[in-house]
């Protein structure tokens, strides 16, 4: 086999190998050998069939199998002799002339092909010890658990049967069937359907319909059901719903007592004030990683500067657009309501892409020369924190993680990049800094585009995928 470098430009890298038509003829007859101690052939006894006549029946199969592996095996093996890691999967290229690869198959002619690829760039990790952190600290008041406990009284109310028209905050009991052209559709009908009136948990219009109603009224409404509703058959369609309302029902205040934290599952107030006060603890604690994360990763990102593979940045920044145009086309959103342009937002973007990618690169580069690993305990604990976001469907999910594997990198560079993060954030210079609430929560412009495309290299295998962990779904362009 010969291997000719044919481009060595930056970090792009291009190859062409040879694999002489007698190396290839050589594995086709190791693996006729093979096979003739195992195929069945009418005529001949087990273990007596011909080479020539193996050669007619399977040749042709066999070498494709033998050509497919080799180039595999090469694409692997001539970038380890090089000592080279590739961004992502190399690009492979043969003739795609039917005769000459007929003729390859055959045993004819030298299998030729050419592995395109990117190479990781090396670099020279800043030193990162005397980067200053502000880590911003909210204390959390009575007030805000209070807040919420009323919160949750309201959501837990009770609500007794009034004589009047229904208002606002009313509990309307009601039977309703809906209809599309005059006929009712599936899911569009209830007995005994309850609706908290200014919820919204009902298709616009539906709720202002009910306002003014009293028990017994019977009333035909006209409502259209949103572009963007669930069920496409309803999707934009103008429907009526026929009501009958059963009962009116205004709320009533709850007793804030442990009878109430009984009803809710938990022994008394004071737990129930405990368990809030947990949970606050843990929204702030969220937002104080995020800003800490943030300034950090502010900090490498001027730290380093060096040549990134332009095969990753464009995959990065692919992922960003899509879903920035999806936010145009499906949430009303527009550049120029932005007060920007198209291409004003591709150049913003780009560098976002950009940013993701260095900082990717540096955050696997400081895991790796600290050998940080990711446990199988801590990859099978998110698989299955992954798993129970689906009820019903564990073994479908399961079972998918487990059959590919770039998705199981999805779960595991997260992990991989959290724990850079901490040995980072270890050796720096943090100190608390007191602020509002309003202060922690805001969130960060760009925040959502802001994470890092990390590569974890695990037991000394080059994961090619890097991962995209967040839901995008609410930011701004």
């Amino acid at each position: 086999m010969q291997v000719n470098e044919t481009l060595s430009e930056g970090l792009k890298r291009e190859l062409k190998v040879t694999v002489p038509a007698s190396e290839l003829s050589d594995r086709l007859s190791q693996r006729l050998d093979e096979l003739k101690n195992r195929v069945r052939i009418n005529g001949f006894r087990p273990g007596k069939v011909p080479t020539a006549h193996l050669k007619r029946v399977y040749g042709k199969a066999a070498m494709a199998e033998i050509v497919e592996n080799l180039v595999t095996e090469t694409s692997r093996d001539v970038l380890a002799g090089r000592g080279e890691r590739a961004a992502m999967q190399p690009r492979v290229e043969m003739t795609e002339d039917e005769a000459e690869a007929n003729e390859i198959l055959d045993g004819n002619a030298d299998l030729i092909f050419t592995v395109a690829y990117e190479i990781l760039p090396t670099f020279e990790v800043s030193d990162f010890k005397d980067i200053k952190i502000e880590r911003p600290i909210a204390e959390i008041g009575d007030e805000e658990v209070e807040e919420r406990v009323k919160r949750i009284a309201e959501g837990n109310r009770d609500y007794a049967p009034v004589e009047r028209v229904a208002q606002d905050g009313d509990r309307v009991t009601m039977s309703y069937l809906g209809k599309l052209d005059g006929e009712p559709f599936e899911g569009g009908a209830d007995e005994n359907g309850q609706l908290v009136l200014g919820s919204g948990q009902f298709i616009p219009g539906f709720e202002e319909a009910l306002l003014g109603l009293k028990a017994g009224d019977e009333k035909t409404i006209d409502v259209t059901f949103p572009e963007e509703y669930g069920a496409a058959h309803l999707a934009g369609k103008p429907a009526t719903f026929d009501i009958v309302v059963k009962e009116v029902a205004e709320p009533t205040d709850a007793e804030l007592d442990d009878e109430f934290a009984k009803r809710l599952g938990i022994e008394s107030m004071e737990r129930l004030r405990a368990a809030i006060r947990g949970q606050v603890e843990s929204e702030y604690g969220f937002s104080t990683r995020q800003k800490v994360k943030r300034q950090l990763l502010d900090a490498l990102d001027e730290r380093h500067s060096f040549d990134l593979p332009a095969n990753l940045v464009e995959q990065e920044f692919t992922n960003i657009w899509q879903q920035v145009m999806h936010d145009v086309e499906h949430h009303g959103r527009s550049f120029e309501s932005e007060g920007t342009t198209e291409e004003a937002a591709r150049d913003e973007y780009r560098k976002i892409a950009e940013r993701r990618v260095r900082l990717g690169l540096v955050l696997s580069r400081i895991g790796e020369d600290a050998q940080v690993q990711v446990s199988e305990e801590e990859l099978q604990r998110a698989l299955y924190d992954q798993v129970r976001r689906y009820p019903g469907q564990e073994q479908q999910v399961f079972n998918f993680y487990k059959s590919n594997p770039d998705a199981l990198q999805g779960l595991r560079a997260p992990i991989f990049e959290e724990k850079v993060v901490d040995h980072i954030l270890g050796q720096v210079d943090v100190t608390d800094k007191t602020v509002s609430k309003e202060e922690l929560l805001a969130e960060d412009e760009e925040e959502d585009f802001d994470h890092p495309h990390v590569h974890h290299h695990d037991h000394g295998s080059h994961d090619h995928e890097g991962h995209d962990h967040h839901d995008h779904d609410d930011h701004n362009h």
